[in-house]
């Protein structure tokens, strides 16, 4: 109660000289108003240095204001608008200390029971009554006085509270700005990041309502529009320690992918932060997006231009009044004396000092002579919210103007239903106006109290300019427009610089988000036989197909067969033609000396189907070089085991002959049955029935037909993957087709080695043997080579070429063993050529039978030690 007896009322005995920190301007309606004339003061001084553009600007731009409306005839005729004008120190709380001021008219107090020390009645100093208060600057200082207005119902318009917080009806419902919310700044700047093409950024809050809710505001509106991520929220602290922006600067650079760097921040902490940067050699590296606070100043960016270099700046759209400037350039120490700041502005402006009673002049300092004049001995630049405290004083009038029209139709003065103004009332008419602004823009509000978004967008540059400085490259009025051609960054460059967390995906590179940034992925290749299917997907390509050199699709795996020029078949095609000229000429000449001794001997009948065999055998080589169809296909699964199973069913019936005649010799002098020609024929065709017969039901299961094997040639590397085109015989099929032939060749194998001891001159049973023996060594050989190399991309052309040239082999084997020397001796020895003596069978076996028994025996003389020289009697 103290304080309240104190202020609220003096003694007569007490000299009234109350609001020291005030101005005072009479009138029939009394306007607040709220100004930043001094900065704050160091801890335990609320007041510090007289701030000359943010204070003395901004409250000479209301009392410039003030003047015009009353010597407007159209608005406010006959009523005069008076103002209470307080110094906030740019401190929340001393300015609710001040703010009280407002509301003293407003509150009741009994009086009956104080009296003065003399016994006196108080004389009671009624206070004014404040309709309503323009101000204040600082959205810190606008929501602590706002919350004490609006309890007495007062309305308040701010020149400069972008918060947006102070949007919120319920609880700011008295509350106005002819400014834009920091919600409108804050979609226009994620408009900006977004047209520079940047997804990554950090912010940087001065701590306190204005960069709080400033960056709250762009991180909601990011994250709503989505494809932004904020790398690093940073605060700025109230009272930042020695090397605070040294740990701020190290921080950002946690993530150096983030080179865009949103900062809502004061004057000074937006100068240290530069600085900062600069001490680190980052200069270049991050790219400023700021928001009204830097504006387009020049304080903030002092010495650190080459850091702020490429800077892109918001502001609300304004303009310079020039009647502002005129007026306040004309201002001196004789007529501004209603200003009780504007001697310690003289004083700052001009480095000058004033005489003052008692108080001794620095002698380092000059003396004010008070002839001075601002702009003309000073630099003068008009600060940049003044058209806004012109705007915010002209709302207040019009909607005072509209509600004395209302009121008091026809009234000159105020009128008894606008004594006292009711607030609220007032508060809807505010709400209401819309006239153009000292700009010639329309002065408006939302349901909020908003003001519409009007913003230019400046650029830091510093080449190709006249002289450095800010250069308007767009502007945001709900939607931005933005001259990207017009920018530069550092250095001159027009290149735009990235702020990306990952850059894009190469083709044929799959997207792997990172977990919770939905801005930042890996890329990872789709290898093997992948393609891309989408930015997030790799899909294999089907099995016939491999992807495109860039993998963002499939392309058709090329077709191979085994050409005719290729080395892998040019070999096996050399020795068949070889073979085949031979079995020709063979043939040839047996038809030609069909009936001389030797053909005979030779057994005509199984000679000629026998070379039909190996004449078969080289022709498959044609057949399985062949290009795949149908037609081929069929013909190689006949001829494949048809040529080897006439070949050796002919050699088996042979030595199964002779075997058998020499077996029964031992026995008997009876000739054993079935050793004719005609049931030679007859044994040997059976044998070959059986393999016709096999390929036949093999057609009815599996009819021929043409594959592409894309699995044989599919190495890791996709650019060589091939398909095959061949016929659907499988290896296990092809050895089943040779397995027959395979039995043949063994069992004859057998029979030659058990027919080992008949007389060389005896038919061909060694020659047989020895032909059955190279064959086996030949398809021993055949087998490690056609499995062993199932792995080889050349596969199949291996395998071809092994089966060719060890048929080939095969059949060469036989052809040399058993025909050759006979043409031989035909051709050139036929002297040789010639009947032998006949014998009876009987003769033969016996002879047969001694030539065994002396085989033996000597065997068992050398055993013996014993050497003995025998007669031959074999002829």
């Amino acid at each position: 109660q103290h304080f309240i007896h104190k202020t609220l009322f003096q003694c007569s005995s007490v000299h009234q000289h109350s609001h020291p920190h005030s101005i005072k301007i009479l009138g029939d309606i009394t306007l607040g108003g709220l100004f930043p004339v001094h900065s704050r003061g160091p801890a335990g001084v609320p007041c510090g240095e007289i701030k000359k553009e943010k204070g003395i600007h901004r409250m000479e731009a209301m009392l410039y204001a003030l003047d015009q409306i009353n010597s407007d005839p159209e608005l406010l005729p006959n009523i005069t608008l008076g103002a209470r004008i307080l110094d906030t120190c740019s401190r929340d709380t001393y300015a609710l200390e001040q703010s009280l001021t407002f509301v003293q008219a407003l509150i009741q107090k009994d009086t009956s029971d104080i009296r003065c020390s003399n016994g006196e009645q108080p004389i009671i100093r009624k206070p004014e009554r404040v309709v309503g208060v323009i101000g204040a600057s600082g959205s810190s200082v606008s929501i602590m006085v706002a919350n004490v207005l609006r309890l007495f119902e007062i309305p308040q318009i701010s020149y400069a509270s972008t918060a947006p917080e102070l949007s919120d009806n319920n609880r700011y419902d008295f509350f106005s700005r002819v400014v834009p919310p920091d919600s409108y700044q804050a979609q226009a700047m994620v408009d900006i990041v977004k047209a520079l093409g940047w997804n990554y950024v950090s912010t940087l809050a001065s701590e306190g309502n204005y960069g709080e809710s400033g960056v709250d505001a762009f991180v909601q509106i990011s994250r709503e529009a989505g494809g932004l991520c904020i790398a690093q929220s940073i605060k700025i602290p109230r009272e930042p320690k020695p090397g605070e922006f040294d740990k701020i600067i190290k921080r950002l650079m946690e993530t150096p992918n983030a080179r865009g760097v949103i900062i809502f921040a004061h004057e000074d902490d937006i100068k240290q932060v530069l600085e900062a940067a600069r001490k680190s050699n980052l200069t270049g590296h991050f790219k400023f997006v700021g928001s009204d606070s830097w504006g387009a100043k020049s304080s903030p960016i002092l010495d650190q231009e080459e850091v702020a270099e490429g800077a892109v700046t918001i502001l609300p759209k304004r303009a310079s009044i020039e009647g502002f400037d005129q007026y306040f350039t004309t201002r001196s120490l004789e007529n501004n004396r209603r200003n009780i700041w504007f001697a310690e502005f003289w004083e700052d402006d001009f480095r000058c000092k004033l005489t003052r009673p008692g108080i001794k002049i620095d002698p380092e300092k000059k003396k004010c002579t008070g002839k001075e004049r601002i702009g003309r001995d000073s630099h003068y630049e008009q600060e940049g919210k003044v058209q806004f405290v012109i705007d915010a004083v002209y709302a207040m009038a019009h909607a005072l103007h509209n509600m004395h029209q209302d009121l008091c139709p026809g009234a000159t003065g105020v009128c008894d239903k606008m004594d006292p103004v009711e607030g609220r009332l007032l508060l809807s008419y505010i709400h209401s106006v819309n006239f153009n602004g000292s700009a010639g823009t329309a002065v408006l509000f939302n349901e909020n109290g908003d003001a519409p978004g009007r913003y230019d967008i400046f650029q830091y540059q510093m080449t190709n300019t006249t002289n450095p400085g800010y250069r308007v490259i767009g502007q945001w009025t709900n939607n931005l427009r933005l001259n990207v051609e017009e920018m530069q960054w550092t250095g001159g460059s027009r290149q735009m610089p990235d702020s990306v967390c990952s850059f894009p995906c190469r083709s044929g590179e799959r997207k792997k988000m990172v977990k919770g940034v939905p801005c930042c992925w890996h890329c990872e290749l789709c290898d093997g036989y992948q393609f891309q299917a989408d930015e997030f997907n790799c899909e294999m390509c089907p099995f016939d197909m491999r992807p495109t050199p860039n993998r963002t699709a499939c392309r058709p795996t090329p077709i191979i067969k085994l050409e005719w020029h290729s080395p892998w078949a040019m070999i096996p095609l050399f020795l068949a033609i070889l073979g085949i000229l031979a079995t020709l000429f063979v043939i040839i000449t047996f038809i030609r000396f069909n009936d001389t001794p030797i053909v005979r001997a030779a057994g005509r009948e199984l000679s000629y189907v026998l070379l039909t065999g190996i004449f078969l055998i080289y022709l498959i080589t044609f057949l399985m070089i062949a290009e795949p169809g149908t037609v081929v296909c069929a013909f190689r699964r006949l001829l494949l085991g048809l040529g080897m199973c006439i070949t050796y069913s002919a050699m088996l019936t042979k030595t199964n002959r002779i075997y058998r005649i020499f077996e029964q010799g031992k026995k008997s002098v009876t000739p054993p049955k079935f050793i004719s020609p005609t049931s030679q024929l007859m044994i040997t065709f059976i044998l070959i029935s059986v393999q016709v017969v096999g390929v036949f039901i093999w057609f009815g299961v599996m009819p021929p037909h043409t594959i592409v094997d894309y699995e044989e040639q599919r190495p890791p590397n996709p650019d060589l993957a091939q398909g095959i085109l061949k016929c659907d015989m499988s290896d296990l099929s092809l050895i089943c087709c040779l397995s027959y032939s395979i039995v043949l060749m063994v069992t004859c194998t057998v029979y030659a080695v058990k027919s080992r001891g008949v007389p060389e001159t005896f038919n061909e049973a060694k020659p047989i043997g020895f032909t059955m023996y190279t064959t086996c060594i030949v398809w021993l050989a055949f087998v490690p080579i056609f499995f062993g190399t199932a792995q080889s991309t050349e596969k199949m052309f291996i395998q071809t070429t092994t089966l060719t040239v060890s048929m080939s082999l095969s059949a060469s084997v036989s052809l040399g063993m058993l025909y050759i020397p006979k043409v031989y001796v035909i051709i050139l020895h036929p002297e040789q050529n010639v009947q032998k003596r006949k014998r009876s069978f009987k003769a033969v076996v016996q002879a047969a039978t001694m030539s065994s028994r002396l085989s033996q025996k000597s065997i068992n003389d050398k055993q013996n030690g014993e050497t003995k020289i025998e007669p031959d009697r074999t002829q």
